[in-house]
C-alpha cells in the first residue's frame, strides 16, 4: 500500500541537517512495514533489531560508546554497519531506553548512519525519562492510520484521488464524481484505515475478516494495558477505551465513565490512552488568534479515537450489511472522520493537536467541533453529517470573536458563500453578521489546509 510517510522517509534520507529519526504512533499503524520497505529499498545493508524481542540489546545499549555498540550489533546479527550504505532500525525501543539516550552519541559522533527508531508504546517512555532528554540529538515523526486518500489509491481508486487534489472553486464540480467518492468514504467509515484492514478488505472484499482484524488489534491494545500498572488501572483503562469511542465529540463526563470511581483516576487513564496515541483528546480553547493553544482549558475535553473502523467496532455496528445501514451515530461517526482526517493533515514532523470552542450559558449554548490553524489564522469548523443543517453556532462565534469567515464540512459538493448574512442573538443582543462560508465535502477534511487557504486568499 502506498503510504504519503514514504515520502517523508525518503526526504530524511537525504536531509543534510539528518539526526536519528524516532517514529511515534499507536500500534499497528504500520511504522514497521514503512521502515523494512524503505529500509531494503534504498540501502545496500538493512539492520532490523526489536528490544522487545532481544534481551541481550538492553547489555549492548548500556555503552554509550557509537564504535562499540555498532561492533557488537554487526556481531550478533551478522550484518555490516556502513555509514552511508546501512540502516539500523531499532524497533519497539521503548523497551530498552538505554537505547534512546544512546541515539545522541550516534549524532554525536556518528552522524553519518542512517538510523530510525520506533515503538508503539514510546511516548509513555519519553514522558517518564524527559528530564534526561538528549534534547536536539534526534528527530520525530508521527504515523497515523491510513487517511482517505490512501484508502482510496489502495483501491486503486487513483482517479478519484487526483481529482480531488486538482479541485477548485473556478471550475464546475461532477456531481458522478461526488457520488463515487462518497460510496468509497461510508465503505471508509467502518473499514477505517488500520493498515491490516484495509489489506484485507482489498484482498477478500470481505468485511466479516475486516471485522476479524478489527477485534484482533483491539483485543491488543488491551493486552498493552498490562503493561500500565495495576489491574485496577487496567480496568479503568478499559472503561474509558469504550467510552470513548462510543462518545465521539461529546464533552467528556466522568461519571457517564464509571459513577463508582474517582474522577483522578478517569483522567489519568484517559491521559494514558493519549500516550499510547489510541485517543486523541480534543481541548478546549478560548483563542481565536494564534498561538492557537494560549488559551486552553486542559482539564476539559472530547474524544476522537485513533480510527473510525474501531469505532464503528467498539460500537458493535456489524458490518456485513452497510450499504442499507442508517445509525444515530452518523453524526459521531462525520467528527470522528474530520477529527481523523485533519489529525493526518499536519505535518509529518509535527505532534497534531486538535481544539474546540464552547460557549455554555443558559439558554444560549454553542459549540464549534473544530478550530483550526491555516497559517497564521484561525477558522471555526463545523460537521455536518448530511447536506443541511443549521449553522447557528458557527455564526456565533463569527459574530462574538468578529471574524468573518467559517468553514463547514458535510456531504454536499462544495460550494463558496461570500458576504452570506445572518441575525445572531450575542449577550441578548440581536446583531447583523456578514459573513464567507467555505462548505466542502468532509472527504476534503485532509485537504482543508490548502483548498481554504488557495480560496481565501482570493
Amino acid at each position: 500500500m502506498k503510504r504519503f510517510f514514504d515520502t517523508y522517509l525518503d526526504y530524511w534520507k537525504e536531509s543534510p541537517n539528518r539526526k536519528p529519526l524516532v517514529i511515534r504512533g499507536a500500534r499497528q499503524v504500520g511504522k514497521t512495514y514503512a521502515v523494512d520497505k524503505f529500509g531494503r529499498k534504498n540501502f545496500k545493508y538493512y539492520l532490523k533489531i526489536n528490544s522487545e524481542q532481544d534481551e541481550n540489546l538492553k547489555e549492548v545499549f548500556q555503552s554509550k560508546n557509537p564504535d562499540l555498540i555498532i561492533s557488537e550489533l554487526s556481531a550478533l546479527y551478522g550484518i555490516p554497519v556502513i555509514p552511508g550504505e546501512t540502516l539500523l532500525f531499532i524497533d519497539e525501543i521503548q523497551t530498552t531506553p538505554g537505547a534512546l539516550v544512546a541515539l545522541r552519541y550516534f549524532y554525536e559522533q556518528m552522524s553519518d548512519l542512517h538510523i530510525i527508531a520506533a515503538g508503539s508504546l514510546l511516548d509513555h517512555t519519553l514522558n517518564e525519562m524527559s528530564y534526561s532528554m538528549p534534547v536536539g540529538r534526534f528527530e520525530f515523526a508521527y504515523m497515523v492510520p491510513l487517511n482517505f486518500k490512501e484508502f482510496l489509491l489502495a483501491n486503486n481508486q487513483d482517479g478519484l484521488v487526483n481529482y480531488i487534489n486538482n479541485f477548485s472553486f473556478d471550475k464546475p464540480y461532477s456531481r458522478a464524481v461526488h457520488q463515487k467518492i462518497t460510496e468509497y468514504l461510508r465503505l471508509y467509515f467502518f473499514i477505517g484505515g488500520m493498515p491490516e484492514a484495509v489489506r484485507v478488505y482489498v484482498e477478500t472484499k470481505n468485511l466479516v475478516e475486516v471485522e476479524k482484524v478489527q477485534s484482533a488489534i483491539l483485543t491488543s491494545f488491551q493486552y498493552d494495558f498490562a503493561k500500565y500498572g495495576s489491574r485496577k488501572q487496567q480496568e479503568y483503562l478499559k472503561d474509558c477505551l469504550n467510552y470513548a469511542a462510543r462518545n465521539i465529540g461529546r464533552k467528556v463526563k466522568y461519571s457517564a465513565i464509571n459513577r463508582t470511581i474517582h474522577s483522578a483516576y478517569l483522567k489519568e487513564a484517559l491521559l494514558k490512552l493519549e500516550l499510547s496515541r489510541i485517543v486523541h483528546l480534543v481541548r478546549k480553547t478560548k483563542s481565536s488568534k494564534v498561538p492557537i493553544n494560549q488559551y486552553v482549558d486542559n482539564d476539559v475535553f472530547k474524544p476522537v479515537f485513533l480510527d473510525i473502523g474501531l469505532v464503528c467496532h467498539t460500537a458493535k455496528i456489524k458490518l456485513a450489511d452497510i450499504r442499507n445501514l442508517i445509525t444515530d451515530f452518523e453524526g459521531a461517526l462525520a467528527e470522528q472522520f474530520v477529527g481523523q482526517e485533519l489529525i493526518s493533515s499536519f505535518a509529518f514532523y509535527e505532534d497534531a493537536k486538535l481544539y474546540y470552542w464552547a460557549r455554555e450559558a443558559k439558554n444560549a449554548n454553542a459549540e464549534i467541533d473544530f478550530l483550526f490553524q491555516i497559517g497564521n489564522k484561525i477558522f471555526p469548523v463545523e460537521v455536518k453529517a448530511g447536506r443541511t443543517g443549521t449553522l447557528k453556532s458557527l455564526q456565533v462565534y463569527l459574530a462574538e470573536k468578529k471574524e468573518d469567515t467559517g468553514i463547514r464540512l458535510n456531504i454536499d459538493v462544495p460550494s463558496f458563500g461570500k458576504k452570506l448574512s445572518a441575525v445572531v442573538n450575542i449577550r441578548g443582543e440581536k446583531q447583523n453578521l456578514i459573513y464567507n462560508l467555505v462548505s466542502l465535502p468532509m472527504y476534503m477534511a485532509g485537504s482543508l489546509k490548502n483548498i481554504a487557504g488557495k480560496a481565501l486568499k482570493k
